[in-house]
């Protein structure tokens, strides 16, 4: 980088650190209350809205999207890596931003692989946070770990396709302003059982309100719903589609846009999971200096100590092997110069958020389970990543391929 690119990404953090600190984290509680009432599935607290104006009024909006890209604002993906870490700290942050999953995956994919005519049609909403949408992978009824397993249908009739199949986990289908599904689904037909087995499956842009789709619920992770957001199991019975508007790059070609996917959203996740980790360090350390137990603070016992040691040194460590990876990432143009990287990262990272943040709960004793800090839903959402995107089981055995 240029002084001057070096300047001006300075200035961007500080300015999203401010940000973070002074009004998305205090705003937290608000948001979390209004989620609680009123009709918490169709409405969104007007709390985010006022973030949002304010992230683009500081110019905070849009980061994410890489450089030559609609929306970009120029920053590379090392350069997002720092500000996803901020971003993290606050659980409401990445939206404020317009930076947060499934949305930033969907706009790259769209921006990347989708035609003239499908960026015309979702990008410019999506970018200016008028909508949200959703990446529907998962099923219950296959390991999806293998995801060469998916059997969600897409058979071609004309100029249409007609999708049946069940998907859950689908972050952001509950939300009321969801509109656009990107499902992944397997060709049918004697000739695609013929293909190699990672080219019969094929991606496809679903309006979220077409005829046939059914939201059957919203799925809790360790009790919590994240409404008004959600993660939802969703039915398609028969559900049809228009062939130009919807098939994203290519028949047969679902896995490569998943990889090119794959990689810049596993940064994203994981400097958003240290961020979290950060501020759930940062409690341990102030909760261990004010807790007295057995006549001294807690931080003079050595068993704290030792924890908030072991925490440094584990968040450095993974923090130096993420920034590696995404300059990977940008030095060979993709995923697939970083593919052993990225396995790394998607298994150290999520390890180490949820040890973090468990010692942190271990300190703050009956509160750390409780609502009255963020420690216990940090938790629940850092061990549900080392499943999301593929369990460590999957990601590790990559890392022996080379």
């Amino acid at each position: 980088m240029t002084s001057a690119e070096e300047e001006k990404q300075a200035h961007r953090l500080r300015t999203l650190e401010a940000f973070v600190e002074d009004e998305c984290i205090p705003a937290e509680r608000v948001k979390e209350i209004k989620a609680r009432t009123g009709s918490r599935w169709s409405e969104v607290p007007a709390v985010m809205e006022q973030l949002k104006l304010r992230a683009r009024a500081l110019g905070l909006w849009n980061l994410f999207m890489p450089p030559g890209h609609p929306g970009t604002q120029g920053v590379s993906v090392s350069q997002y890596a720092a500000l996803s870490e901020v971003m993290g700290r606050s659980t409401i942050a990445p939206e404020a931003c317009n930076c947060s999953a499934p949305d930033t995956g969907n706009m790259e994919v769209l921006a990347q692989y989708g035609s003239a005519a499908q960026q015309a049609a979702w990008l410019p909403d999506l970018l200016e946070g008028r909508i949200r949408s959703a990446f529907l992978m998962t099923e219950p009824e296959t390991a999806s770990s293998d995801a060469t397993n998916i059997a969600c249908r897409i058979r071609r009739f004309g100029d249409k396709y007609v999708v049946t199949g069940r998907k859950w986990w689908s972050t952001g289908a509950m939300d009321p302003r969801c509109r656009l599904f990107i499902v992944m689904g397997r060709m049918e037909g004697a000739e695609w059982d013929a293909r190699p087995i990672h080219q019969r499956h094929t991606m496809l842009l679903v309006p979220a309100r077409s005829p046939g789709v059914t939201l059957e619920r919203a799925l809790e992770v360790f009790g919590y719903d994240d409404a008004p957001h959600g993660h939802a199991e969703v039915t398609l019975r028969g559900v049809e589609v228009s062939a130009d508007a919807a098939l994203l790059l290519g028949e047969g070609r679902g896995f490569e846009i998943a990889q090119g996917r794959l990689g810049p959203g596993r940064v994203h996740h994981c400097m958003r999971a240290l961020g979290l980790a950060e501020r759930a360090l940062t409690a341990l350390v102030r909760r261990s200096r004010e807790r007295i137990a057995f006549g001294r603070p807690l931080c003079d016992h050595d068993m704290v100590r030792r924890s908030i040691a072991d925490s440094r040194m584990e968040l450095d460590q993974a923090r130096h092997l993420v920034l590696d990876c995404a300059r990977k990432l940008e030095r060979s143009g993709g995923a697939k110069g970083a593919m052993m990287e990225v396995a790394m990262i998607k298994v150290v990272v999520p390890n180490v958020a949820c040890a973090v943040i468990d010692r942190a709960i271990q300190v703050h004793g009956g509160m750390g389970v409780c609502q009255d800090t963020f420690l216990a839903a940090a938790y629940a959402h850092m061990r549900t990543l080392r499943i999301a995107d593929g369990p460590d089981e999957v990601s590790a055995p990559v890392v022996l391929q080379r």
